[in-house]
């Protein structure tokens, strides 16, 4: 660097990661910025394993480039992360774990962004790897100015991000090093509190996050109690920052939707009795604090029962529903005047003293769950003449005022949108109109009470098409759309029916999708169908001939000119 000030400090705090730690450095020495705008200030934490001496050969290859500390364990990533920033002297400053690496291109984007915007700090795309979890949502397309109160930036408060190093040292922003797990965050909420302006690359992935093969990241390792009481620390430290309001929720949902939420999960009903009675206390301290409607109302019905459940000191009936869930899937609905909730233990029990809006579907998205719980159940053809009527009986995940929920079994021309493939259905626009029902729809109780059945009868029609075997219900003023799923499930036999001199094929098929789809035809298309059909098979080879005709003698054009 002949003693010009890099533009970006990178900061490594390493703790035993061999082999993972190699790839993490070449990965910043073959940077695009390249290494005279560049420098590596890594700090060995006391490691036993190899590490020390892989960070000392690479500061032996790269002497003007990369910066080796060696100090006695510390325990975290926090101590030697604020060891470096004492020596960092880039105009901007990077952390990046010693098991993860970045995109060759990163910090050159990332340091752009900042000078073109006048950025205090950039958050550029994070993707996981080996089966890591990272939250996408901020990174739907690039942003030069994202608050952290109306985006999904509080479900990122990883400091793997850059920060301009005047904000950081005006503000003397540096990491609790007696918190075990999450001490990044006190830092990166803060930076972003302070920041004038912050900035999204999301067209470019700049960081590799690494899930080591045994799972030893330190955030994969700290229990229960640890991860409580750092959750605790972020969030009071938060409090400090931001006072009540809208925006403080904003950052503390992402608290109890995310580190709260993960100590009631399903390993909670086999933790030991005195444990789970404190991992309740905890929560409820927090909630009681700060717990606002609007964050309760904000959430998913699963996380904010189980957050209630624990507040109440309801242990059994928090470890039955998170048991019930794991072995049954999501709980019915309970649909009463025109509102919907979910029927987890608790409802309505004197003894848990629960709101019902605690249990109410408050304008989310519940496509998987009703997917979840439907299930084709019986199918068959009914005769009627030269009619044919297909019969489906369906279990519906939903109990109560049920035929004032319009659950309806439709035959429904065209694909779902992709979108709908992940949860199994999806969730009408408001605006969608639905034609009217054909046939006979009646819906009751299932013996177990926990559903209700709806059995459908819909003449079929003198079409050649293929139609999806959907049912839709209005559920909390929505309507949602639920193709029936058949795989594993026997289908009843293909039928003929109409009129003997114009007769139609009728088969009831799973597409590959699992969907059941009923397939109608025509059985003796008129001559001039199977003419136009002729002539459009003809059309189309002639086009792929002559597409593959003008290809090859592009390359061969190619081929001669060279």
């Amino acid at each position: 660097m002949n003693g010009a000030v890099p533009d970006v400090t990178v900061v490594v705090a390493v703790y035993n990661t061999m082999p993972y730690l190699t790839e993490c450095l070449n990965s910043l020495v073959g940077q695009s910025i390249g290494r005279d705008r560049l420098e590596i200030v890594a700090v060995d934490d006391g490691s036993t394993d190899d590490s020390g001496r892989e960070l000392d050969r690479f500061a032996a290859q790269y002497p003007d480039t990369v910066k080796v500390l060696h100090q006695a364990n510390s325990g975290g990533p926090a101590a030697p992360s604020n060891r470096a920033l004492e020596v960092a002297t880039g105009r901007y400053v990077y952390f990046i774990g010693s098991d993860d690496y970045l995109g060759e291109e990163a910090l050159e984007r990332m340091v752009t962004c900042a000078d073109r915007n006048d950025s205090d700090v950039v958050v550029g795309k994070m993707v996981g790897t080996n089966g890591r979890y990272v939250h996408q949502a901020l990174y739907k397309e690039n942003n030069p100015d994202v608050s952290l109160y109306d985006s999904a930036l509080p479900f990122t408060l990883a400091n793997t991000k850059l920060f301009r190093r005047e904000l950081v040292e005006k503000h003397k922003l540096r990491f609790p090093e007696h918190l075990p797990v999450g001490s990044d965050q006190p830092f990166t909420i803060e930076a972003c509190v302070r920041a004038r302006k912050i900035s999204v690359v999301a067209d470019y992935i700049c960081y590799f996050a690494v899930k080591r093969g045994d799972a030893s990241n330190i955030t994969y390792r700290a229990d229960h109690l640890a991860r409580l009481r750092a959750a605790a620390e972020i969030m009071d430290f938060t409090a400090g920052l931001i006072p009540a309001g809208p925006e403080r929720d904003a950052v503390l949902r992402r608290h109890f939707t995310w580190e709260l939420a993960k100590l009631v999960q399903d390993d909670f009903p086999a933790l030991d009795r005195e444990l789970q009675r404190q991992l309740c206390a905890g929560i409820a301290r927090l909630a009681d604090t700060y717990f606002t409607d609007g964050i309760r109302d904000a959430m998913d019905v699963t996380r904010r029962v189980r957050i209630a459940l624990a507040r109440a000191g309801a242990i059994d009936a928090l470890s039955e529903a998170i048991s019930a869930e794991r072995e049954h899937g999501a709980p019915p609905f309970v649909v009463e005047g025109g509102r919907a909730y979910a029927r987890y233990p608790g409802f309505r029990d004197p003894a848990v003293g629960l709101a019902d809006r605690v249990y109410e579907l408050i304008e989310e998205s519940v496509p998987g769950r009703l997917a979840q719980g439907t299930e084709l159940l019986a199918s068959d053809w009914e005769q009627q003449g030269e009619g044919l009527v297909y019969t489906a009986s369906v279990r519906v995940p939903v109990v109560g005022q049920v035929d004032g929920a319009g659950a309806v079994l439709r035959l429904a021309r065209g694909a779902m949108p992709k979108s709908a493939d992940k949860p199994g259905a999806r969730r009408l626009k408001v605006d969608h109109a639905l034609p009217a029902p054909a046939g006979e729809m009646r819906v009751e109780s299932a013996q177990d009470g926990a559903a209700s059945v709806l059995h459908a009868r819909v003449p079929l029609e003198y079409v050649t098409a293929k139609r999806g075997v959907r049912v839709y219900l209005d559920l909390a003023g929505r309507t949602y759309e639920i193709p029936v799923r058949g795989e594993g499930l026997p289908m009843p036999l293909a039928r003929r029916w109409g009129r003997d001199d114009d007769p139609y094929r009728a088969s009831a098929i799973v597409n590959d999708k699992g969907r059941v789809v009923i397939d109608t035809a025509q059985l003796y298309p008129p001559k001039r169908t199977l003419v136009r059909q002729a002539l459009g098979r003809l059309a189309r080879k002639v086009k792929s001939r002559s597409v593959g005709s003008k290809s090859n003698g592009s390359k061969k054009s190619k081929s001669n000119g060279s």
